[in-house]
């Protein structure tokens, strides 16, 4: 018998009786069924999240702190709204915890009255965070729940955005002003170290005219101490002088009238002289009026002799007389008139003895005044030296501040409004995400496609073994031949494995629209998948019977846990993990990842091989389970078919 005739054989037992062709029709159809609902049920799930009851409290008062009223929390709320993400319903606090709890709405967005305030706060001095309460249920819906969180993070990410954008616009306009006041200031400091400099040569200057004015004090105040010492001799002699001045009034008043005296006498004597000269010249006519009477001339002659002379002697005193009577008269006008000056000269030299006082007491201040003028006048070049100095560093300090404005003045950048605002949002929103696909399923249900494919393809092998003979028993009698019997009996499996995978690659590819990169590779794939999964469930049959279709289900399920369909493998515990590279199902559907989103076909190949060599061992093993039931039987090969046959 060859294979093509123990195909043919086992196909018409199959097909002998009505109930045979519907059990065969129905199994056939389990991948179908399970595959095709499985994919449509998960072709997109988000994509219909809008039908899904989610609600929305907006307790927020808003707030004005900036002169306009805001209501971030309406405005979030309008914002999913609109976007129609979900089924919104807009409820108040008892009525969304009502809701929530008997299945109303699976999820409940809550805005707090201090929204808006708290967001707000982020500018003053004490900010506090803003919060978005999120309230679920996992009675209603555990993905919901885990669905909702990832919404209210996109909504804490958009209000963060908006929030981030307008405080970095406020923060660049006021930059924007910052930089013009930086302009005038940078201005005003050329300013000031432009006149930083007039004042250090004018502080230079300062320091040395006050130095020569100290040096100039110093003299000044040793001059006003030795004119306020000479002013207190002056004084002191100016008062002995008016002490003594004082009797010269009196003495000369008596001069004056010890002149008048002498004058007085001067005249009287001049009177008496002349009547001297008056009777010696009498005398003399009586002399020679006795010699007239008789005298001799001879005696006359020596009488005359005798007073010639004492008459000339009195006529020369009565000139005399004459004239000290005349310089007597002017003698005591004069002292009459020094005693008039003396009184003056007392009254003169009294007020110069007062004003001498004066002069030395205000000479005694001017050298106190000099003395504290030369102190101050040290202590102003002193100071002047400290301000030329400090004019100095304030001249260098002047010039960093303008190198140090013009340089942040360069670095603050001069822009316009629009770019301002286009600053704000790339602040506001710093990072964009591209997304690049090495390799993209595109859709839930695409991305979930290579597990169902392989999960069809090992319950189809499954269901068909419900009704498949693993190995014919005429065959092994009659044929003897292990190999083909194997072939025969793996044959008829995984041709109507196949004839399932084609017609599932066609639902999901057709209606269900699902993309594929590499058609005849993935349908490729397919096959190879069914026939392997056949190859093995054979083995498990023809070797243990009903355990071995026990084993089959038990196989399928750790298989459907471990294969990483869902998860990332790396995500499953050790044990299970060590499993995922050891069972076939696991490379099937990396395989189908590769062909059908365009990934690395060489890790395709690397996976075929790895369901090859399942399929040559399983048809081996089954080879050598064949040989051995040519040698012998056990009562369970004996058992007929529940289809007959």
């Amino acid at each position: 018998m060859t294979i093509l005739t123990l195909l043919r054989t086992e196909l018409r037992r199959l097909t002998s009786t009505r109930l045979g062709v519907l059990a065969f029709v129905a199994l056939m159809a389990v991948p179908l069924l399970y595959g095709g609902m499985y994919l449509w049920g998960n072709l997109d799930p988000y994509g219909r999240f809008s039908s899904v009851p989610a609600g929305i409290v907006v307790a927020d008062a808003g707030d004005s702190t900036g002169g306009t009223a805001v209501n971030r929390g309406r405005d979030a709320a309008d914002a999913l709204v609109d976007d129609g993400s979900f089924d919104w319903h807009e409820l108040t606090a008892a009525e969304a915890k009502r809701q929530l709890a008997d299945g109303g709405v699976d999820f409940v967005v809550t805005f707090p009255a201090t929204f808006s305030a708290d967001l707000a706060s982020a500018g003053t001095t004490d900010p506090t965070k803003a919060r978005i309460d999120l309230a679920t249920n996992d009675a209603n819906s555990y993905l919901s729940s885990t669905i909702a969180k990832s919404v209210t993070a996109e909504v804490r990410d958009r209000v963060a955005e908006q929030v981030g954008t307008t405080a970095a616009k406020r923060f660049l306009v006021s930059l924007s002003t910052i930089r013009g006041d930086l302009s005038d200031a940078a201005d005003g400091a050329s300013s000031l170290a432009d006149g930083a400099g007039t004042a250090a040569d004018g502080a230079k200057r300062l320091a040395s005219g006050t130095a020569s004015l100290s040096t100039g004090a110093a003299s000044a105040a040793s001059g006003a101490a030795s004119a306020a010492s000479g002013a207190s001799s002056l004084a002191s002699g100016l008062d002995t002088l008016a002490s003594r001045s004082a009797g010269l009034p009196s003495g000369a008043s008596s001069v004056a009238d010890g002149a008048k005296r002498v004058a007085s006498g001067n005249a009287e004597l001049a009177d008496a002289l002349r009547t001297a000269s008056r009777s010696t010249a009498a005398g003399t006519a009586l002399a020679r009026r006795l010699a007239a009477d008789g005298l001799s001339e001879a005696q006359i002659q020596q009488a005359l002799a005798v007073l010639q002379p004492g008459q000339q002697a009195l006529a020369r005193a009565a000139s005399s007389a004459d004239t000290l009577a005349t310089g007597a008269s002017k003698v005591a006008g004069g002292a009459a008139e020094v005693a008039t000056g003396a009184t003056q000269v007392a009254a003169s030299t009294k007020r110069a003895a007062s004003g001498a006082d004066t002069l030395a007491a205000g000479t005694r201040s001017l050298a106190s005044g000099t003395a504290r003028l030369a102190s101050g006048a040290e202590s102003a070049a002193s100071g002047s030296s400290s301000l030329a100095a400090g004019t100095a560093k304030l001249r260098t300090g002047a010039d960093s501040l303008r190198s140090g404005l013009s340089k942040g003045l360069a670095r603050i950048p001069a822009t316009t409004a629009q770019q301002r605002t286009a600053q704000a949002s790339a602040l506001g929103d710093p990072v964009a995400v591209r997304t690049s696909d090495t390799a993209s399923a595109g859709t839930y249900g695409a991305g979930l496609a290579p597990l169902f494919l392989s999960l069809s393809a090992w319950i189809g092998s499954y269901a068909l073994f419900l009704i498949l003979r693993p190995l014919s028993r005429r065959a092994i009698t009659a044929v003897r031949q292990p190999i083909r019997i194997a072939l025969a009996g793996w044959l008829t499996p995984a041709l109507l494995g196949a004839a399932q995978m084609l017609a599932l690659f066609l639902i999901a590819v057709g209606p269900l629209g699902i993309a594929v990169v590499h058609p005849v590779a993935t349908m490729g794939v397919l096959l190879l998948t069914a026939a392997t999964f056949a190859a093995i469930l054979l083995l498990l049959n023809a070797a243990l019977g009903s355990v071995g279709q026990f084993l089959g289900l038990i196989l399928m399920l750790v298989q459907l846990v471990t294969a990483g369909g869902t998860f990332p493998w790396q995500t499953l515990p050790g044990p299970l993990a060590a499993i995922h590279h050891a069972l076939p199902m696991a490379y099937a559907v990396d395989a189908l990842r590769q062909v059908m989103y365009g990934g690395d076909l060489a890790l395709a190949w690397g996976d075929a091989g790895v369901l090859a060599i399942w399929l040559v061992v399983a048809l081996a093993l089954t080879a050598a389970v064949a040989a051995r039931m040519t040698r012998h039987r056990t009562l369970r090969d004996l058992q007929p078919s529940l289809l007959g046959g």
